[in-house]
């Protein structure tokens, strides 16, 4: 039996016309999307797990289109959002489904979240944030015909409090639907897999029965109290060709020739002098590694940078901020004499960021310098290579951004990493022998972050009075919360209520009710409001909007380094 006789006749004819054969993640996954339980599809970068996700989605709402939002796609970048939006139009149009799609992020303008709230889509793309908010709005009840939610990049939440309160938000639906909605996971390799499908699944860890048991070729079964989740493991190692780049013969004395060390490639690499701590771009003068000064790594970075850009026809070049981002793109254009980079990073308006993305897989910008706006999953077409300028902090990054290049199946993925000091040399080396390795970090999963959970539980008792027992029960269902105990829960619940630790806090108003006689909580009048607009954990920077003068729209976003600087 082909894995394929579990679609209709109409979506095998157009697999069958598209693709010479189903990807292992696809092999695999298929079967365990149609068991109904929850699933994690593990694979890397290129592998089609988002169309294993998608296609099963499709082919079964596909005879009854039009009858309300059935299938939730969660992923924790906008950008990816509109580009998994766009990709889904190839299988729809070859289908000649009549399923509706919409995407609803904070970019969407308020008139189409007016038009998806009349009618509904088939499908919805959404953020966790915007998740949270629609289930916290008055446009919660278009939700309550849900029956399966993907959930992509869970290796880029599972172990922040932004997953916390994702997977809080996943137990609110399932709550409101009065049922579980399927959930699929998909996610890069990431270690434990086990603990990854803890999270994607949920339940108590009062009820954990034991390890994953092996069920066929690259998949598991495992359960945790009431939550079966099916582990679908088709994380084949990609074929890398990776070099540590040093353009100075000693990191000590920047600038004087290029390095040869057999180790760590030749003919390029980067540093800063002793003492500059990586300032980079921000210093200038004596010691501080400014581009200005003559010690400074930057000006032997910028020509290998450009002749790498050169002799590839399509060139990602990751840093690690957005400030870094735009002025390394200036510097390549104003070397090259003409427009050969353009920056992308998340504070870029939306339609800033789809031109951008447009301009390289067209072949019109050979380069972009990006931030993590470009690590997830988004289709950038045909990538030759990948630069990294300073160290991608852990090997799970280095390998999600340098997978971008080669994204294909079975391609090999050319990265170059580009230390900027003598530190970062060494860390960028241990990261780039550990990628080739495969040994990924082990995602370690936030227990019981008591803000979000405060945070989540004034949006619950914004539209209903709930049984505190109901409450526990509910927040214990997220992996996150899972050993919460109900002492952890009503110290959270005497702080909404107004018992504070002391007079400090006695001008903060209260935000729930707690009646401890009827063993019930309720929203005090404004919490839903507190709740939207609230939304989300804390992010790292706070950001500006920039805005063009005399009202002539919106170009995108400063974060609070950048405006500090240019005051």
């Amino acid at each position: 039996m082909s894995v394929l006789d579990l679609f209709s006749a109409q979506t095998r004819e157009w697999f069958a016309s598209t693709f010479d054969a189903p990807t292992p993640a696809q092999e695999h996954g298929w079967p365990a999307i149609a068991s109904g339980e929850h699933t994690l599809i593990q694979a890397p970068t290129g592998s089609g797990k988002t169309l294993a996700a998608f296609l099963y989605g499709i082919d079964r709402l596909n005879p009854a289109p039009g009858e309300g939002l059935r299938l939730l796609y969660v992923s924790p970048l906008k950008a990816l959002n509109y580009d998994v939006e766009r990709n889904l139009r190839g299988p729809l149009a070859g289908l000649r489904s009549e399923l509706a799609v919409a995407v609803r992020t904070g970019d969407t303008p308020a008139k189409e979240r007016a038009a998806m709230l009349r009618k509904p889509p088939d499908i919805l793309i959404t953020t966790p944030e915007s998740f949270f908010l629609l289930l916290t709005s008055r446009a919660r009840d278009v939700m309550k015909g849900i029956e399966t939610v993907v959930v992509d990049e869970v290796h880029a939440v599972a172990g922040t409090k932004r997953g916390a309160h994702l997977a809080l938000t996943l137990e609110r639906l399932d709550h409101l639907l009065g049922r579980p909605a399927q959930r699929v996971g998909l996610s890069a390799t990431q270690r434990p897999l086990e603990e990854i499908g803890r999270f994607v699944g949920g339940g108590s860890v009062a009820g954990q029965a034991g390890d994953a048991r092996p069920e066929t070729p690259g998949a598991s079964g495992a359960r945790w109290g009431a939550r079966p989740i099916r582990l679908v493991d088709a994380g084949r190692r990609k074929k890398l060709d990776i070099r540590v780049v040093v353009p100075v013969e000693d990191m000590r004395e920047p600038g004087t020739g290029a390095a040869t060390d057999p180790l760590l490639g030749s003919g390029v690499g980067l540093t800063e002098p002793p003492g500059s701590g990586g300032a980079g771009f921000a210093g200038a003068g004596a010691g501080t590694g400014g581009e200005g000064n003559s010690t400074s790594i930057w000006p032997s970075i910028y020509p290998e940078l450009l002749r790498l850009v050169e002799e590839h026809r399509s060139t990602i070049v990751f840093v690690n901020n957005r400030r870094l981002a735009e002025r390394l793109a200036l510097r390549l254009n104003e070397l090259a004499e003409r427009e050969i980079a353009r920056a992308h990073h998340g504070s870029l308006a939306r339609e800033h960021r789809v031109e951008v993305e447009e301009l390289l897989k067209r072949g019109a910008v050979p380069c972009l310098v990006a931030t993590s706006s470009l690590e997830l999953g988004i289709d950038m077409g045909a990538v030759d290579l990948v630069v990294q300028v300073e160290s991608p902090k852990s090997v799970a990054r280095g390998l999600q951004r340098i997978g971008r290049a080669g994204h294909e199946l079975g391609a090999v993925s050319k990265g170059r990493i580009f230390p900027k000091f003598r530190a970062d040399l060494l860390e960028s080396a241990v990261v780039a022998e550990r990628m080739l390795a495969g040994e990924i970090e082990e995602t370690v999963i936030p227990r019981n972050p008591l803000d979000v959970l405060a945070q989540q539980i004034v949006a619950i008792c914004a539209d209903e009075e709930i049984q505190v027992d109901e409450l526990h029960d509910l927040v214990r269902g997220a992996y996150p919360f899972a050993d919460l105990s109900r002492v952890q829960l009503e110290n959270v619940l005497d702080m909404l209520s107004g018992r504070y630790p002391s007079d400090e806090f006695a001008e903060l108003r209260p935000r729930i009710v707690w009646d401890r006689t009827g063993g019930t909580i309720r929203g005090r009048e404004g919490a839903r409001r507190l709740a939207v607009t609230n939304a989300g954990t804390i992010p790292d920077r706070g950001l500006f909007g920039v805005h063009l003068v005399d009202g002539g729209g919106r170009v995108g976003e400063l974060d609070e380094e950048m405006v500090y600087e240019a005051r």
